[in-house]
């Protein structure tokens, strides 16, 4: 199967689903009093987004419960027990999760733009941006509490959700108290990837498999699914922004390394004697030219550490793959192996 052929079905299995997640969300955190609030929380939801995490979610559910890709009510999904559940409310429940990481994310960093418009607290105010985020994460329990799972079902996906919260914030922790560090290994990166960026995927694959009934060594596996894929899709990101031209990324090429973040890249050429810290004589984005960028990844190249971030990425996807050898041999599991192969071979 082509790279191509990939990204279409992706796409296209994301397309199927976009326009009832869509409506799911605005039905599930519907425009009340104080209006500005809630205006501030579906901002983000409202610019748009692919939804790939709750459409792996809804994919997950597909193939654990061996029915054809998109053809079940998500609203009425049939468990393995043949009860039913609102699978739709966990694959939002996960969606506006992932908008309030982004919320405070941008806060945190100070950023100007998200998805393609001002940040939510650019757009209101900071107070008000730190408030709908909040909001959207007491409402995501909210949404998930009431997806009509068995008890102990509905518990475990609960306690998945809230530890994978957890986790995030231990991720950004983490990012945060790397800028001073100067002794980083790559295992201690792959960590803090795994808590910032991979978990929210482990959790969309994972908390279907919980609602539905699965057994416990099914539960890890598509967790480890999501984990292994999400780091993949970090790692990838970080070669991307020094690859991709950077009006075709919409930003400006290698701003990771101008800014000093440590990538998998960078800690590898340092153990292979880059002098990483002096690659750009400037600490500005705006000031940083093409040809002083393409010296540097030249460097990087030269000591192989580019390769070596994208054979990483590549070993993580295919041991992200092969766990899905728990669930049934159907269209849907095939969809989620595209899924993580698009996670780090996306077209731009």
């Amino acid at each position: 199967m082509t790279s191509n052929t990939t990204e279409s079905r992706v796409l296209a299995a994301i397309d199927e689903r976009r326009s009832r997640i869509n409506e799911a969300i605005d039905e599930e955190l519907p425009l009340q009093t104080p209006e500005r609030l809630y205006e501030a929380s579906r901002y983000l939801l409202k610019a748009g987004g692919k939804r790939l995490r709750p459409t792996v979610t809804l994919l997950a559910g597909e193939a654990l419960a061996d029915v054809e890709p998109a053809t079940r009510d998500y609203r009425a999904f049939p468990t393995l027990s043949g009860a039913e559940i609102d699978l739709m409310r966990a694959a939002v429940s996960l969606e506006v999760i992932q908008s309030f990481t982004l919320i405070h994310d941008d806060i945190m960093d100070d950023d100007d733009l998200r998805r393609g418009v001002p940040a939510v607290h650019n757009e209101y105010d900071t107070s008000t941006a730190i408030l709908a985020g909040d909001t959207l994460y007491s409402s995501a329990f909210e949404i998930m509490a009431d997806t009509g799972g068995q008890p102990a079902n509905a518990l475990a996906a609960m306690r998945l959700l809230s530890s994978t919260c957890t986790k995030i914030c231990e991720g950004q922790a983490l990012d945060i108290a790397f800028e001073t560090r100067s002794d980083l290994l790559p295992a201690e990166y792959l960590e803090m990837v795994e808590h910032k960026t991979a978990v929210l995927y482990g959790a969309s694959a994972a908390v279907p498999a919980e609602l539905l009934g699965a057994d416990d060594e099914v539960v890890e596996a598509m967790y480890q699914y999501g984990i292994e894929s999400g780091q993949a899709f970090q790692i990838q990101d970080d070669v991307l922004d020094l690859t991709v031209p950077s009006e075709t990324l919409g930003k400006q090429r290698g701003s990771d390394l101008v800014e000093d973040k440590e990538t998998l890249v960078t800690l590898h050429a340092r153990q292979h004697g880059v002098d990483v810290d002096n690659l750009l004589e400037t600490d500005s984005v705006e000031a940083v030219t093409e040809a002083e960028i393409d010296d540097a990844v030249a460097e990087l190249e030269a000591a192989g550490s580019i390769d070596h971030a994208r054979e990483t990425a590549a070993e993580l996807t295919e041991r992200s793959k092969r766990r899905l050898s728990v669930l049934p041999d159907n269209d849907a599991r095939g969809l989620l192996e595209d899924v993580a192969d698009y996670l780090i071979d996306r077209g731009y």
